[in-house]
């Protein structure tokens, strides 16, 4: 296994019923913004219609759908645009519920036993230049705390919380 492509295993991708609606809408704001300005001759709202691009440019991995973008197999856990991360480096996989406004969010947030960097198996953080200002579907405060909401994913919370844990205990031997 070399690049994300060749993953093999199971795979969770981002849900795209509910999180393509307003990248849709944004990038429809960004052409009318953009005829505005090329019919009016308006440098202003040429400018204020990057705005919306850059929204749309950001979160253009929302509408790639069926590509993995977490998952696991015999070798560990694997997460888009950070790597595969060894099955023994894994100190515990938990699902978090925080409220924000009255919403919970779900996130997966998966401890480390040593930093990122020597629990990688397989190095993907290097990405194209031109997927480096794209939405990754991780975060990480701290080199060995890694946060992936799930509300998102294609897949109910629970599930993927489940099977994540189920395979790391297995393939970790215990």
């Amino acid at each position: 296994m070399t690049t994300e492509d060749d993953i093999i295993g199971y795979t969770v991708a981002y849900d795209n019923e509910d999180i393509t609606f307003p990248v849709y809408v944004v990038v429809t704001i960004a052409v009318a913004l953009f005829a505005v300005a090329t019919v009016y001759a308006s440098p202003a709202v040429g400018l204020l219609a990057l705005v919306p691009t850059a929204y749309a440019y950001y979160n253009l991995p929302l509408l790639e759908a069926g590509r993995p973008r977490i998952g696991s197999g015999e070798y560990g856990l694997f997460v888009e645009g950070l790597g595969l991360i060894g099955w023994r480096a894994i100190k515990s996989i938990e699902n978090e519920v925080t409220e924000f406004r009255g919403t919970p969010s779900r996130e997966l947030v998966v401890s480390l036993r040593q930093p990122i960097a020597e629990s990688l198996l397989v190095d993907w953080r290097q990405r194209p230049y031109f997927r480096r200002p794209m939405r990754l579907p991780w975060s990480m405060k701290d080199q060995r705390v890694i946060r992936i909401p799930l509300d998102i994913m294609d897949k109910p919370p629970a599930d993927i919380h489940g099977t994540l844990v189920r395979m790391w205990q297995f393939y970790r031997g215990g």
